[in-house]
């Protein structure tokens, strides 16, 4: 078992090598292949592994001997060691499987760019990265995935680094989680001075012996890094513009896999997050408000990424909202389910900004192809990416029996029957908003007539981009009804139940089945609201719009979040910049190496006179010389 652990990390990272080893050898698009095999490889090795740990896991997680020791100061040991336990190898296989099928996806939509070999390197090493936040058995061997991930993201956001926009999404990305992995990083260190050890099983079997006040300053240090990486306020701004990047890597990095890293740490780290005794609801009450705040901004938005954007934010509140209450369970099979809904979503979204590029071009259009205003009627003319589309629109908008459906509903169960009534009725609510942008973004893209000359003439993608859709969207449909049910007690809770024992969620009275009418009602009323807007034409979005004018504004204007960081953050701080590098850096610093040199060099001027070689010159010199000592002498000077 062992061996497999490591070869199923190590191969993406051994795709990485290769591609760049045989760089000068290999054509580009073998390079993707390449790629792609690298994490077909480790997925299909996941799966084995899976078949062989599900016996095993059972009496105890598996962590394999150490590679090698990697720090060893006084009592500081840190060994590269890797942990196997049902929630690592749940992330794994969903970090490799996803993996996979945006890999071959991205065969079809990177074929003609001329950087695909660097695009799929990048690839790779997120992938490696990704499998080591969540192998590694200590909080260095996470942080160190941890970086790196961000690093990646960086990398990938700012593919098309040659778009100024796009590099400074990339910059964005990279500076707001570096402000969040600082956070971390005292957490981290106060975890060592607190307990004497970064291995998890040492830090949990001494959580106890903390105070309370010291495990609130760790968990809310730990939880400023998690709101930098998944994206929570205040701290989500990079993620929007995360979009510039290619779409595939929006469907791996920022929907399936990195920005749930936070989610993973906190249910990793939950028997220091159980024994807090504030920062679980801070958590849940950041969740629930980033949840609603997003999905807020997205029923507004008019390019087709930006929508599924602000949902990914949107949605990895309700899995803060969740661990915040103590479902961590529930966290995590949301966790599970929004990765194929999202990643199908993103990816169909993909196809239809390829499609669409391609008619424009082919007639002449200038239209920007994310604009879903200039789409519609695309149902007709591209129906396999359509059909999955509404999948996955479905299984996000939580419609009955949909795979988001199940996961969501706990996630509200847990915080209604937990007591927090104000949080689940803030879920609900911005369920209801879910489920409306969702069918939206749906109804806007595929029915209708089309709305420009590249819609009319649209086609559907190659059959390497449609078939990882619909093996999504098989997941996006029946994950939920194979691995949720019978509800809070299926196959997903099972499996985690060993991790998650000692903090396992109950329903205390009450009915569930009465909130799961609830829920269905909701994404049903939220879903034939836009049905009646957008299809039926009941009422003219137009005319809303103008109705509605201040609040459209500040919802389509992001409530101006961007702008008030730039006026609070970004504007000073290069203000400060432009004084220390105008004023102090080259009129200070600079200045006074610059003075000194000047008065050297004027000095040698003026001395370089007394040294003309002339021997009267000189004469004269000691003459005068001479008559000063007399006249000091004269003076009584001494």
């Amino acid at each position: 078992m062992a061996t497999l652990v490591w070869l199923i990390l190590l191969i993406p990272l051994a795709g990485v090598v290769a591609n760049l080893a045989l760089a000068k050898v290999l054509p580009k698009r073998t390079a993707g292949w390449l790629a792609t095999a690298a994490v077909g490889v480790s997925f299909a090795l996941a799966v084995v592994l899976f078949m062989q740990a599900r016996g095993a896991l059972k009496e105890h997680a598996f962590v394999t001997d150490p590679l090698y020791t990697w720090v060893l100061i006084d009592t500081l040991y840190v060994p590269i060691q890797l942990l196997v336990d049902q929630l690592s190898l749940l992330m794994v296989l969903v970090v490799t499987g996803v993996g996979f099928l945006i890999h071959v996806y991205s065969n079809g939509y990177m074929a003609h760019d001329e950087g695909i070999r660097r695009y799929f390197v990048y690839l790779n090493l997120f992938v490696f990265s990704m499998l080591l936040l969540v192998l590694g058995a200590n909080y260095v061997l996470l942080f160190t995935g941890w970086e790196l991930v961000g690093l990646c993201s960086y990398l990938l956001i700012s593919f098309w680094y040659t778009d100024p926009k796009n590099a400074a999404a990339g910059r964005k990305a990279f500076i707001v989680n570096r402000i969040g992995d600082f956070g971390f990083a005292l957490g981290v260190f106060l975890i060592w001075t607190t307990f004497g050890s970064l291995v998890y099983t040492d830090v949990f079997e001494a959580a106890g012996t903390a105070t309370p006040a010291t495990l609130t300053l760790i968990t809310l240090l730990l939880f400023v890094g998690a709101t930098g990486k998944s994206a929570q306020l205040p701290l989500y701004v990079w993620l929007p513009d995360a979009m510039a990047g290619p779409t595939p890597v929006s469907a791996l990095i920022h929907a399936a896999t990195m920005v749930t890293a936070g989610v993973y740490m906190i249910a990793r780290s939950h028997a220091l997050y159980a024994a807090a005794p504030t920062t679980p609801l801070v958590v849940a009450t950041i969740g629930a408000l980033t949840a609603i705040f997003a999905a807020s901004i997205a029923i507004t938005q008019l390019d087709i990424k930006k929508v599924l954007a602000y949902s990914t934010v949107s949605q990895l509140g309700y899995m803060f909202l969740a661990v915040g209450v103590g479902a961590y369970v529930s966290a995590i099979f949301h966790l599970f389910t929004h990765a194929f809904f999202k990643a199908l979503l993103f990816l169909g979204s993909g196809s239809v900004i390829h499609s669409m590029e391609h008619a424009a071009h082919e007639t002449g259009e200038h239209i920007d192809p994310q604009d879903m205003r200039h789409m519609g009627g695309l149902l007709k003319r591209m129906p396999q990416t359509g059909w999955t589309f509404l999948i996955g629109a479905a299984a996000l908008a939580g419609l009955p029996l949909t795979s988001g459906f199940f996961s969501k509903d706990e996630i509200l169960a847990q915080t209604f029957f937990g007591g927090h009534t104000l949080l689940y009725i803030v879920g609900a609510v911005t369920a209801f908003l879910t489920a409306f942008y969702s069918f939206r973004q749906f109804f806007m893209v595929f029915t209708g007539e089309p709305r420009s000359k590249a819609a009319e003439h649209a086609h559907e993608s190659p059959a390497v981009m449609t078939v990882p859709l619909m093996v999504l969207a098989v997941f996006a449909l029946g994950a939920g009804l194979v691995f949720g049910l019978p509800l809070e007690n299926g196959a997903i809770h099972h499996w985690l139940e060993p991790v998650f024992h000692d903090v396992l969620e109950h329903h205390e009275g009450g009915n569930p089945m009465f909130l799961l009418v609830i829920s269905s009602v909701i994404a049903l009323a939220g879903a034939g609201l836009a049905y009646a807007i957008y299809v039926l034409r009941a009422a003219d979005p137009e005319a809303l719009v103008a109705r509605f004018a201040p609040l459209y504004r500040l919802s389509y204007n992001k409530f101006y979040v961007d702008e008030l960081y730039g006026a609070l953050f970004v504007r000073p701080f290069f203000a400060l910049a432009a004084f220390l590098a105008f004023v102090v850096d080259k009129l200070v610093i600079d200045g006074a190496v610059n003075g000194v040199a000047t008065i050297l060099r004027l000095g040698s001027i003026v001395l370089r006179r007394l040294q003309m070689g002339y021997a009267r010159a000189y004469a004269l010199t000691m003459a005068l010389g001479v008559l000063i000592l007399v006249a000091y002498f004269l003076s009584g000077g001494f």
